[in-house]
């Protein structure tokens, strides 16, 4: 993330201002008590006015020369960023504090939400203008805040950012300007470098291309994280997905320059545990490639070989995801990882089941899973759990090869895929994958139709409490 970015991230949070507008948070379960206390008058302006305390509501009191003296906001909870995030597209333009002075935790959902809410995809075009300034709450985090908001908006970014300007070599600088901005280290194997060092199947997918496929290998240890876990991150990044000589037709490939969300988000997530400065030893894996059609595509029928020495029958080339994670994951595992989570836009079936607002969550480990669902509860940021039915597996099987990158029928198809993944992880190593959309087909509160941060929240709160053990 680049300077220009992170100041936007935050730009509508200022550390103070001149008349302010106090904004009153209201609970919409604790509005009948909170009417009750107000005077006759005031009641009687909000019956007018219809306000009921619903997220994203609010109403302005008026002093007596008729301008704003208070506005009041419907909130789910208090420590809803969502909420805020919502207020913070809806309200007119200004400057607002909040009053009373909310705790700690409040304070951080409130700031984060309003910064996240204030989110402007602008690089093709002019910025919005008119935005909400939020004066910083004083009881909140701001280094924890700026650090969330500056994530979220990478991943918005860099899903958001079309395959022209997001392939396979920005896709590596963007990991390049995170290694140095946090005193980390970027390798970057390119080409035929890969199949020099034994990633054979991120080549087989990526050498159609015109850009090069790509291996990002990024690492970061924390202050003491020398004795901290070790943790490895697994981002698919496909900057864009043809369908390879098994073709997407033209609707298909609209939304396909998302295909690196998953290398979005394990980016994003690096960038916030270094900037949190955790105590543990982080790597990043991202197999960065397009899958595209040329004379030299890999091709339906093609057996291909693997690091780890598994050789993959193609039944399509449209499941390419899978293909270029199972050489990460054959790499990410040989250092033992005390936590190792993949991130992958992998299958439509994953939607179909859960819809596209609700990662799907594939464990080897009952642990690991349990800490990433009650951390998806605690930050607004849910995931839900589908299992690893071994006796899928049979459906993968191959009479020329190891193992089929698609199953043979057409049922659960997010499963297949992360049974296939599992091939490649031993049981010793607690792994989870997370299959999300990484993209708003449309509008809610703080999340515009575009690029989108899923599972983010949830995995650092995961990792920052792994830390605390």
């Amino acid at each position: 993330m680049t300077a220009e970015s992170s100041e936007r991230a935050t730009g509508c949070l200022a550390a103070r201002a001149k008349n302010a507008i106090p904004l009153e948070p209201v609970a919409q379960g604790d509005f009948e008590a909170w009417r009750k206390r107000q005077g006759e008058s005031v009641r009687q302006w909000l019956g007018l006015t219809g306000f009921r305390a619903k997220a994203g509501q609010f109403a302005f009191l008026l002093d007596g020369d008729g301008g704003p003296a208070r506005v009041l906001a419907g909130v789910e909870s208090l420590e809803d960023s969502w909420s805020y995030a919502g207020l913070a597209e809806k309200l007119p333009a200004g400057s607002y504090r909040l009053d009373p002075e909310p705790d700690a935790k409040a304070a951080g959902a409130a700031a984060l939400g309003w910064a996240i809410g204030c989110y402007d995809f602008a690089r093709y075009r002019a910025p919005r203008e008119g935005l909400p300034r939020l004066i910083w709450p004083k009881n909140a985090d701001r280094q924890a805040a700026t650090a969330a908001a500056e994530s979220v908006t990478m991943v918005r970014d860099l899903v958001n950012t079309p395959a022209n300007d997001m392939g396979p070599a920005e896709l590596a600088e963007a990991a390049r300007g995170i290694a140095r901005r946090f005193g980390g280290k970027c390798a970057v194997t390119r080409g035929e470098q890969l199949l020099k060092k034994n990633y054979p199947a991120i080549h087989a997918v990526g050498r159609a291309a015109a850009q090069e496929p790509r291996l990002i290998d990024l690492r970061w240890q924390g202050p003491g994280g020398a004795k901290g876990p070790k943790i490895t991150l697994v981002g698919k990044g496909v900057c864009f997905d043809t369908g390879g000589l098994d073709l997407k037709p033209a609707s298909g490939m609209l939304l396909m320059k998302k295909d690196m969300g998953g290398a979005a988000h394990a980016l994003g997530l690096a960038q916030w545990i270094m900037a949190s400065k955790l105590p543990l030893r982080l790597r990043v894996l991202v197999p960065a490639v397009e899958n595209s059609v040329s004379g030299d595509s890999y091709r339906p029928g093609d057996v291909i070989a693997t690091r780890k020495g598994v050789s993959v029958e193609v039944g399509n080339t449209d499941a390419e995801g899978r293909i270029v994670l199972c050489d990460a994951l054959a790499e990410a595992v040989t250092e033992k990882p005390d936590m190792l989570l993949d991130f992958a836009t992998l299958t439509g079936a994953a939607r179909v089941a859960l819809g596209p607002e609700l990662p799907a969550l594939f464990s080897n480990s009952d642990a690991l899973a349990e800490e990433l669902l009650s951390s998806g509860v605690a930050e607004g940021d849910p995931l839900w759990r589908l299992p690893l039915h071994r006796p899928y597996r049979q459906l993968l099987n191959s009479k020329l090869a190891d193992i089929n990158n698609v199953s043979s029928g057409g049922f659960a198809g997010a499963i297949t895929a992360a049974l296939f993944l599992q091939e490649f992880v031993p049981e010793e190593v607690a792994w989870a994958h997370i299959d999300l959309m990484a993209w708003n087909n449309a509008a809610r509160p703080g999340r515009p139709v575009g690029g989108e941060a899923m599972s983010l929240r949830a995995a650092f709160a995961a990792i920052e409490a792994r830390c605390r053990r």
